[in-house]
This record gives C-alpha cells, structure tokens and sequence, in this order.
C-alpha cells in the first residue's frame, strides 16, 4: 500500500522503470516458470497442517498429486524460509532435495512417465514469516481478539502461499481440487476455504477441521482462519439454484454482524446480473472476520473492516456514495469473479483482478443507487491515480505494476463502456469474459483480444497506452467559426480511441481523432470550448 489505500489486496510492490530495475536469482526462481516446474501439472493438493498458537508455529504434510507433462526427475517445490522441509516421500521412497533460497529440488526416483499421475508428499515444520502489517506486508498473523483470545489468519498475497506451506508457487498452476486439514486446540475453530466436510475431536485437545474445495483455487487463496467463531447461516437463490452463505465472526460480533451483512444479497444480485453466475456455488459464498483488512480469499472472503461503511470509515471516492456500503464487502467479494475465477498466469496482469473488480465498486454503486451516483463515483476515484509506472510490470519475476490498476484500470474499462454507448452489451461483454475465462488462468492478451473481438473494434492501442504507459491521452482541439478540429496526443503511434463530445444540441456523439488534425462542422453557433463527456478518463487541451 502506497500514500492511498488500496484494498485486496494485491500487494502493491512497485517497481523502478526501464533499467533501474534489478531482480534476482531467487525473483526468477518465483516468478518463473522454471524447468523444474514445467514438466508437471498439479491436479490436486490434500494439506494437513497443525497449528501452535503459543508457540506460533506450523507442522505438517502437504501430498501433491500431479500429471507428467514430459520426461524429468528434478521437480522445484516451494517452501520460504524460515520453514523447513523434513523428508520429502514418494512411493514410499524418501526423495533426495537441495535448497536454494526459497526453493526446493527434489531429486525423483521413480520413473516420471508422460500422461501419467503420481503423488508425493512432503513433510514441513517451522514458525513462518509473521507478517508486519497484513495484508500489505503479509504472512501469519498472530493476534488477539479483544477478550485476549487467540485469533490467528493468513494474508499472503505476492508474498506467495509457500510462506506457510509447500507447494508449487505459481499463479499459472492451479489444483483441480483441493482438502485443508487444520489442527487447532478443541476451544478455536478453523475456517478454510470451500466446505467443512468434517470435525474431529482428537481426544488430546486439539480438533480438525477438515475442507474440501471442489473448484480450482489458486494458492494465495488458501486460507488459515482461527478463532473463536460462531457461523450465521444464511442463503440466496441466485442463477446457479440454491447459494449458501455463512458469515464466519468473533462470537462477540454476532449480532452486529447479522445487521451489518445484510449487503451480500443485493450484492450478489447486482454482479451475477453484470458477471453471470457465483462462480463457486459448489464450494458456498463466506465471510471470515479476520484481524487486518481483507483479503478475497475464494469462498472465504477475509472481512475486517470493523462493521463501518466505506473503507475503514472514508468514502476513496470522495463523492458521498462510497459511504453507502460497506468497500471491504463489495470489493473482496467482486474478487470472486476477477481473480479467484479468473486468475492471471503472471502477477505482471493483475489489473485483470484489480481493475475488474475496482469497476465492481462503480457498477454496484449504479444498482443501489443510479447511473448518476455510479458515474459520480467513477469519476470521484481518479483522485487517487498516480501514473507514476506502468500497470503492466516485467514478466517472470514475482512482481506487480503499479497501484494505478485499481483506479486507473476501473477507469479504461469506464472508456469501453462508453465507447460501447449500450450498457447491455457492455453486461454481455462481461457476462461472456466469464463463462470464456470460467476458472481458468489467463494472460493479459487473452483478456484484451477478447475484449476487442467482442467490440469487432481494434482497443489494442487503448490498452498500451493505459495499461503501458503511465501518460494518459490528451485530446487537442480548436476551434475556428463553425469548424472543429481535433487530435489524440499520446505515447502509442496511431491511437485512435473515439471518444463522445457535443457538436450540436442532439447531444453526445462518438468522433473517432487520430494522432494527425481531423475536422468536422459544429452546428452550434457562438460554441468556444468543446464538451467532452467527463466520463472520459483522458486530458483535454484546447490550443490555438
């Protein structure tokens, strides 16, 4: 998080431009898909993990279940220090691996044969990265609620799932499936992802909490929470049947939280009619309290904004409307959609997230409350752009671009909406990226083909210059008499985006500037500026 606060967090690490910037060995060994990890595929993950809450530490096993995508015996798992692995076992055979920072080779015994699936497990221990100010700077967090009591979560977004358990760090590799075991003592409760399938009291005071997540997830979702929780039970018939819904808080907050919560449902109405269907119906929509912020973590959205509305009381829009709802509800849960359904390969795309669902903001604020109140909205967060780097960071090396991928990507995707001038199919363009993209990974270029193709109109230039550059485009104009000139000044060679302006009392109408002077008649007389829909995320200059 920068000077602004900004939520779900992605993490935001910034990055230096051009070639200030430095990576390392261990960058590329994270945010690389490396040898030792492209000849297999995961399908499933079945973890169990035992949690000490006076000693703040984790033991476990975590089986991985694999397909052979090609011939190899060198397989990169991921563990971050301080955590240790123990013995590594397949076949009943203990497996040979060397260390390299954060990363582990494994040395495979038993022959790796293509198109077939295999199972290994790997033992750990250890007192993982306590994290300094979740979920920005994450890891475990190991708090006290306000009776004393243990209350203990995890927020490792960027910082990477392999801070407390071992698996293949990757957004691009996502399980199939996925069971999280958790040993806690008998008076917490643990509450992970997807369904609790079971409790079992361990007669040594200590009780596991056994879920299954029956979708793809990807591994910062993965989510520890510990507490002493009481579950409100609640459901929403929405376009997949039937959607339960349980909101996980402190004992002590139960009925605050019972008043506080009643948002979810028209929330869910308002993105299945702009997004389509939960995508997670198998695995139920929750709210966890947690003792930071937020986090989107899939079917277990993290919630600690406090029961205010707003982010943590304040409206970042600046307009009045972001004080109507609660922004931690709204915005982690827009996730589920734009980041947990559909999951970029490389963190370098994650204003497919963030932008997405920072644009979720603006659309809900139009359910509950008018297209005036969502347009005053959109336009309130520009305050908090930066355009400092670009949206986009460098590939393969674990990193993020710049914060502007919520507020300044929310405001492109704005751009399209109007460019589209039919807010239905703009719900259809939105609609279609996810039953196209429906649980799976995804690149940038993926997302923005899509998007023209859907248009039958050519936005690449639109996206390098938002996406790549950290200038926006400024429309020149002048005006002599009854005649119009105009023309995009930008960083892209022939940017052509058509933008909305009033030439006669009819009202807005698209004109299509290049980068070259392009006239037109103004039927209105005694007109001396031009009328740009504020809409519009761009710059406007009149000269002479």
């Amino acid at each position: 998080m920068r000077s602004i606060p900004m939520l779900c967090m992605a993490l935001l690490a910034t990055f230096t431009a051009g070639a200030q910037q430095r990576f390392t060995k261990a960058d590329t060994l994270r945010g690389t898909i490396t040898p030792q990890r492209a000849w297999w595929d995961v399908t499933s993950y079945d973890l169990h993990v035992q949690v000490d809450p006076d000693k703040q530490t984790l033991i476990g096993f975590n089986t991985i279940t694999y397909k052979i995508l090609k011939p190899d015996s060198t397989m990169q798992i991921d563990l971050q220090e301080p955590m240790l692995i123990d013995s590594i076992v397949q076949d009943k055979k203990s497996l040979e691996f060397t260390r390299d920072g954060n990363a582990w080779f494994v040395k495979m015994k038993s022959p790796q044969l293509v198109n077939k699936t295999k199972q290994l497990t790997i033992y750990y221990n250890g007192q993982p990265h306590r994290a300094k100010n979740a979920p920005w700077d994450g890891g475990v967090v190991w708090a006290k609620d306000s009776l004393g009591r243990p209350w203990i979560a995890t927020a490792v977004q960027h910082l990477g799932a392999s801070v407390w358990w071992p698996n293949k760090d990757h957004q691009s590799d996502e399980p199939e499936d996925m069971t999280i075991s958790v040993t806690v003592p008998s008076e917490l409760t643990d509450v992970s992802n997807g369904r609790l399938k079971k409790k079992t009291e361990n007669g040594d005071g200590t009780a596991t909490y056994t879920w299954y997540v029956s979708n793809p997830i990807n591994n910062y979702d993965v989510a520890l929470n510990i507490a002493h929780y009481t579950e409100i039970k609640d459901s929403y018939s929405g376009e997949g049947g039937r959607l339960e819904l349980s909101y996980w808080v402190l004992d002590y907050n139960e009925d605050k939280a019972r008043e506080h919560f009643q948002v979810v449902k028209p929330m869910l109405k308002c993105f299945e009619y702009w997004f389509g269907k939960y995508p997670f119906y198998k695995d139920s929509y929750k709210l966890v309290e947690t003792p930071y912020l937020g986090m989107e973590h899939q079917s277990a959205v993290a919630y600690g904004n406090k029961y205010q509305m707003g982010y943590m009381g304040r409206d970042l829009s600046g307009s009045g409307w972001g004080l109507k709802w609660d922004f931690l509800v709204i915005h982690e849960s827009g996730h589920e959609w734009f980041g947990n359904s559909i999951t970029t390969k490389d963190i370098a795309d994650m204003w497919v997230h963030e932008a997405f669902t920072n644009y979720s903001e603006t659309l809900f604020t139009g359910c509950q409350y008018g297209p005036k109140a969502a347009s005053e909205y959109i336009q309130g967060i520009r305050k908090n752009i930066k355009n400092d780097v670009p949206i986009i960071a460098p590939y393969g090396v674990n990193v993020e671009g710049s914060g502007d991928m919520y507020y300044k990507g929310a405001n492109m995707i704005h751009n399209i909406r109007l460019i589209m001038n039919d807010d239905e199919a703009f719900r259809q363009l939105l609609r279609g990226l996810n039953k196209t993209f429906y649980h799976q990974t995804v690149t940038t270029q993926e997302i923005e083909s899509y998007i023209s193709n859907a248009l039958g109109v050519d936005l690449s230039k639109v996206f390098d210059q938002y996406l790549r550059h950290t200038t926006i485009p400024t429309l020149e104009y002048r005006i002599n008499g009854q005649r119009l000139q105009f023309r995009w000044v930008t960083d892209v060679k022939d940017f052509n985006m058509p933008v909305r302006v009033k030439l006669d009392e009819s009202g807005y109408r698209l004109i299509y500037p290049g980068t070259l002077w392009h006239t037109v008649n103004i039927t209105v007389p005694g007109v001396k500026t031009l009328d740009v829909d504020k809409g519009f995320y761009i710059n406007v200059r009149q000269v002479q």
